[in-house]
């Protein structure tokens, strides 16, 4: 008998999401991120489900290799960059635009072979401190790569914001944010193309900064990348159902503890029920007794430690529970993001580690 714990991606939220997106930014252009997997919800499914979008944002050549042989004919741009002069052959041949952010990258394709031009989104970092070429570097950059025959015309200009995420009141945050908005209009003065600020969370907060593309992320998931906040807080909808099932509903009593390291102890007797899932799986190990669960349709609550394959939940008010009966630990009705919190994460990782053992299904 299959495992049952298994991941139900709901491809009318992507959808529902990227509307949202172009709600939120109508005179932007949409660029769909849709790196590690699609946040963990499957890179082909997500991408067609996301048809729709402008271009899609990867961080790997050989995920753009996947999205052409999935048919997806949209424009495809390398986030991070090409590593090597050897990329670039692939970058033709699949038809991938670029970042780039690297004195070196503009050494790689100013001595580039003959072929057809590269479509490049130049970086200047204005705060982040990642990727991107100082601010007073960027005229250079941009001049060379406009002389450059294997660069085609229309380069795009680009930034990432560090602290997009806080976007009320005056906190530290948000002066930053603004700080960057200010640096990244003075290292551009002067320089024609269209201009990419905004992530996701720019997106939901800072509407000046929609430019001609926005970058969303996991706010198409249904993921809100404010803290405290849920997605559905701004209008989005979770895109995956983690779920699986009790295997076994146990009497314990008064003073027992239960699961690894005896971390928790049964204050009364009570029945535990346990349920075919753990960090093997990739729900987080560091998700403390309390995490919010759901049981056949009832709030309630892990307890002990989460192992490899199984966790302990507490059935204190829900007597009916039995063997068999489901087990949601995120989806629409318990938002990623609760259990992100009190696990010290963020959503994005949660969805981004659900292992191969898995079941997907699509809806």
């Amino acid at each position: 008998m299959a495992r049952p714990t298994s991941a139900l991606i709901h491809t009318d939220a992507l959808r529902h999401n990227l509307a949202q997106a172009r709600a939120l930014a109508p005179h932007s252009r949409v660029m769909a991120v849709v790196k590690a997997d699609g946040y963990g919800h499957g890179l082909e499914r997500v991408a067609r489900a996301l048809e729709g979008a402008d271009a899609f944002g990867v961080a790997s050549l050989s995920d753009a290799d996947r999205l052409r042989a999935a048919g997806l004919s949209q424009p495809i741009v390398l986030l991070s960059g090409f590593d090597e002069a050897d990329d670039l052959p692939q970058l033709r041949r699949l038809g991938v635009e670029t970042v780039v952010h690297h004195i070196s990258q503009v050494e790689m394709l100013e001595q580039a072979a003959d072929g057809d031009p590269i479509r490049c989104w130049l970086k200047v970092d204005t705060g982040m401190h990642r990727l991107g070429f100082a601010p007073e570097h960027l005229h250079e950059a941009h001049a060379r790569l406009s002389a450059a025959a294997s660069v085609a015309d229309g380069i795009v200009l680009m930034n990432h914001f560090a602290s997009s995420d806080e976007f009320d009141g005056d906190s530290p945050g948000n002066r930053q944010t603004r700080e960057q908005q200010r640096e990244f209009a003075a290292a551009i003065d002067g320089l024609s193309g269209a201009r990419s600020l905004a992530n996701s969370a720019a997106v939901l907060g800072w509407p000046d900064a929609h430019a001609d593309w926005i970058r969303p992320g996991g706010l198409l998931y249904g993921i809100s990348a404010v803290e405290g906040r849920n997605g559905e807080d701004f209008g989005l909808r979770p895109a995956m159902t983690l779920s699986t099932r009790l295997i076994a509903v146990n009497a314990v009593r008064k003073g027992e503890r239960v699961g690894y390291a005896a971390t928790w102890e049964c204050p009364e007797d009570m029945l535990i029920g346990v349920a075919a899932i753990g960090y093997g799986d990739g729900y987080p190990r560091a998700a403390p007794s309390g995490t919010p669960v759901r049981v056949a349709g009832h709030d309630t609550q892990v307890i002990g430690r989460v192992s490899m394959d199984l966790m302990t939940i507490d059935l204190r008010g829900i007597p009916q529970a039995k063997v068999g009966d489901p087990v949601v630990l995120w989806g629409p009705e318990l938002p990623v993001e609760r259990i992100a919190q009190v696990s010290g994460t963020i959503g994005y990782e949660l969805t981004c580690s659900i292992t191969r053992r898995v079941r997907f299904v699509e809806s």
